[in-house]
């Protein structure tokens, strides 16, 4: 797990302004490993794209890795808007 950690933050870290406000917080329930992405509140858009077309693409990324687990991975992003 912490090598799709370390792939997560490597594809976003580039795509921010701020990114010491990048956190990734893994949440492993019964059926999947849930990977809550936190950004700045100004990079928020720039994850996501238009029309969501990065979060997209880093999902593809992400969710095309083969883990040794029946677990599936899923990508949020958390918006905290303050």
């Amino acid at each position: 797990m912490k090598d799709l950690s370390e792939l997560v933050l490597t594809i976003v870290r580039p795509l921010v302004t701020h990114p010491d406000q990048v956190q990734l917080e893994v949440v492993e329930s019964n059926d999947f490993y849930e990977y809550n992405l936190t950004v700045a509140p100004e990079d928020i858009g720039r994850i996501i794209g238009k029309q969501g077309r990065v979060a997209k693409a880093i999902r593809t990324i992400v969710y095309g890795v083969r883990m040794n687990t029946p677990k599936k991975v899923r990508l949020n992003i958390v918006d905290n808007k303050e």
